[in-house]
């Protein structure tokens, strides 16, 4: 069976940088993919539904549903590692009871639990607008994004504490200190 985690936060949360390193910490059982890289990657590839994610992606709005659980589903399901880690999902209410409802039917996936790495605006901002990674990391797609994030965190964080499943990790702090915290929760789980 599959042990999934998701890792949830804010824009600049730092929650990409946190999974790759556990996952390059634990090359045999850790396979980490991020949303965003995965969506990514199929604009890159030039393809047609890369095409129609870019649209989406440029302007700092959610892919629609069926494309991104499709993509998901597609990279646990090819995974060789017993260990899942997902950064940057869900992102809205619906793909969270989307991605629900296909684990209930999925029997060699577990979902152990949902971290969110927790930033302040202000601090997710800062390191957004710092790293400049392309044409959608600028102040007014920064914003929007960051109201994509708000606007359901609450009913997503009240979702999976309602399940026991939420696990909050202050992402204030060095890098070194919120892997540890987050390594250890994973292994503590697994």
């Amino acid at each position: 069976m599959k042990k999934l985690f998701l890792i949830i936060g804010a824009p600049g949360s730092g929650k990409t940088t946190d999974a790759e390193i556990i996952a390059a910490n634990n090359t045999d059982t850790v396979a980490h993919f991020s949303t965003g890289e995965l969506l990514r990657a199929e604009v890159a590839s030039g393809s047609t539904l890369g095409q129609t994610i870019d649209r989406f992606i440029s302007q700092g709005n959610l892919v629609p549903l069926e494309i991104v659980i499709d993509t998901i589903v597609s990279a646990i399901k090819k995974s060789d590692k017993p260990v899942i880690l997902i950064d940057g999902f869900p992102r809205s209410v619906e793909q969270m009871e989307a991605l629900d409802k296909i684990l209930k039917d999925e029997p060699y996936v577990e979902l152990k639990a949902v971290i969110e790495v927790d930033v302040s605006e202000e601090v997710a901002k800062e390191r957004v607008l710092g790293r400049a990674r392309g044409a959608d990391d600028n102040e007014e797609v920064f914003k929007n994004r960051m109201k994509v994030y708000t606007e359901p965190i609450d009913a997503i964080r009240n979702f999976y504490k309602d399940k026991n499943l939420l696990h909050v990790i202050n992402g204030e702090r060095t890098i070194e200190e919120i892997v540890d915290e987050m390594e250890s929760f994973i292994k503590s789980k697994i």
